[in-house]
């Protein structure tokens, strides 16, 4: 759904859409979208500040690969929104600018108007966890076969030092390596 500028300065729209599976590309690896997501709100213009600002609720839920294990697990998705855009051309073209905690909040639109399905894999991608786990208690791969730890024991040999780290276990303070 595209919101023009111009329409919404006649009258604020409502949406109450169901974004079909898949319908959200460019999620980044790992990610997909195998069910339907349900977005439903209100968008309008701020003419003053030439602002387009979204707020509703997202919910449904999302597949993610472990970060340990590799897995895919479903990640449920339940929030509210409330999102501000701006013309582009407001957008500063520095290469380094420092940005104030009311910058972080604030997106930019194009081509007069703005894409909801945009704007909520952006609220979606900010929901997602740093570091996704399939539990907190992921024993993840070993790093020397690749098996799975949840699903077998593996009889690897684990060294507990290692090699990238000798330098410094044969390092004694006052000068007097033990070579």
């Amino acid at each position: 759904m595209f919101f023009r500028v111009k329409e919404l300065e006649l009258e604020p729209v409502a949406f109450d859409l169901t974004l079909p599976a898949g319908s959200l590309d460019l999620l980044p690896a790992g990610v997909s979208q195998p069910a339907p997501l349900q977005v439903s709100g209100r968008a309008e213009f701020k003419p003053v500040l030439a602002q387009i600002r979204l707020h509703g609720r997202l919910a449904g839920s999302v597949r993610c690969a472990c970060d340990r294990c590799l897995e895919p697990f479903p990640v449920p998705v339940d929030s509210a929104f409330d999102l501000v855009y701006e013309p582009s051309g407001q957008a500063p073209e520095q290469a380094e600018l420092a940005l104030s905690e009311d910058d972080t909040g604030v997106g930019f639109y194009d081509h007069g108007g703005l894409e909801l399905a945009d704007a909520v894999r952006e609220h979606l991608l900010l929901l997602l966890p740093m570091q996704r786990l399939c539990r907190e208690s992921c024993l993840g791969l070993c790093p020397v076969c690749g098996v799975n730890r949840n699903e077998q024991a593996c009889s690897c040999a684990q060294s507990r030092t290692e090699e990238r780290w000798a330098a410094l276990r044969d390092y004694h303070p006052g000068g007097h390596n033990a070579k």
